[in-house]
């Protein structure tokens, strides 16, 4: 029953190579920065752009396999939730709900039974005859989600299901969406630019960059080991490559840090922002890696402020509004940056 997609797509000057594999009851998200091919694969599995190469096998049923096989979308068991929901504005929820039903062949009384069952699932009954126009971000895309699952998909895709909402929905609507996910028996593949949103609703994450698969694995293995600048920022750490010669590592680009697991050969060396601490003077004292940097940049980031740092190497530091005071920090501003040896993740690159 596992969906297997070897997705290749060659297109302009654009190439897709990725191997993905989800099993039923699985969520992956695809991850990855802007012109990565998240959506391009999401197009491919859905039907709606053909491949120039690979397949795609779902429950031993072939979809795609140029250039004797491609099964359109309308014959595809998927189901679709689209970053801004495509709600018919002149249907009520129901009729919403009931359409792919009735464009796959339902009579109309059944789908419309099926559409109030689903919408009573997702906490909307009571919204059954409200059209789109009547309804909330969070009430629509609940509607758009019980659309989707009411043909009983053997995959489902979601497209940024949760970047319409205002911060204030989102928790909610993530959580009630996350509910529905555990119950749904089918292959889940799920596009998002957003980690809180990968990290809450997927088992594994598949990271995108430049058209292939630069690292994959549970939520818990992406944010231990980054293994790219892009998936580093991703989940808030700072991150270099380097070379360890036992408990030292020379930075690529330059400096040395400490780390407390002795090691041998290529490594990456990874710590949170808040991991760093600023002085004035050269801090004296516990061991720890010190070196002189220069403030580039500060950013109020919810009740801390980040700052930018650059220097040999340059980091990313969190500190408290009362540290920004204390330091008077500003552009140009001449520091010392410090990380424990102990605070400092080291694994094999």
């Amino acid at each position: 029953m596992t969906l297997r997609a070897e997705l290749r797509v060659e297109r302009d000057r654009f190439r897709l190579d990725v191997d993905l594999t989800v099993e039923p009851g699985e969520v992956v998200a695809l991850l990855g920065p802007n012109g990565a091919g998240k959506t391009t694969a999401l197009r491919a599995l859905a039907g709606l752009l053909p491949l120039t190469g690979g397949r795609i096998v779902v429950s031993d049923r072939v979809w795609d396999a140029p250039p004797a096989i491609f099964l359109p979308a309308e014959r595809r068991a998927v189901g679709v939730v689209f970053q801004d929901y495509l709600l018919f504005q002149h249907l009520s929820a129901q009729e919403n709900v009931a359409f792919g039903l009735r464009a796959r062949g339902v009579r109309r009384v059944e789908a419309r039974a099926r559409a109030e069952t689903w919408l009573d699932r997702v906490g909307l009954a009571d919204r059954a005859h409200s059209t789109p126009r009547s309804l909330s971000g969070g009430q629509a895309q609940r509607v758009a989600l019980a659309r989707a699952l009411a043909t009983d998909p053997q995959l489902l895709l979601l497209d940024e299901p949760l970047a319409a909402l205002d911060a204030s929905t989102r928790l909610q609507v993530r959580t009630d969406l996350a509910h529905h996910l555990r119950d749904y028996p089918g292959h889940t593949v799920l596009v998002t630019h957003d980690p809180l949103d990968a990290m809450v609703l997927a088992d594994r994450l598949v990271i995108l960059e430049r058209g292939t698969v630069v690292q994959q694995g549970t939520p818990v293995e992406i944010a231990r080991r980054p293994r790219s600048e892009y998936v580093a920022n991703l989940v808030g750490l700072n991150l270099f490559r380097g070379t360890a010669d036992g408990g030292a590592v020379a930075v690529d680009g330059g400096g040395v840090l400490m780390v407390a697991d002795p090691a041998t050969g290529p490594v990456f060396v990874a710590f949170p922002p808040t991991a760093v601490s600023l002085h004035l003077e050269q801090p004296s004292g516990s061991p720890r890696n010190a070196w002189p940097v220069t403030v580039s940049g500060i950013e109020q980031h919810a009740n801390t402020t980040r700052v930018r740092l650059d220097g040999t190497p340059s980091v990313l530091a969190d500190v408290t509004p009362a540290a920004v005071a204390e330091l008077r920090l500003q552009p140009g501003l001449r520091l010392w940056a410090a990380v424990k040896a102990t605070e400092i993740h080291s694994y094999p690159a």
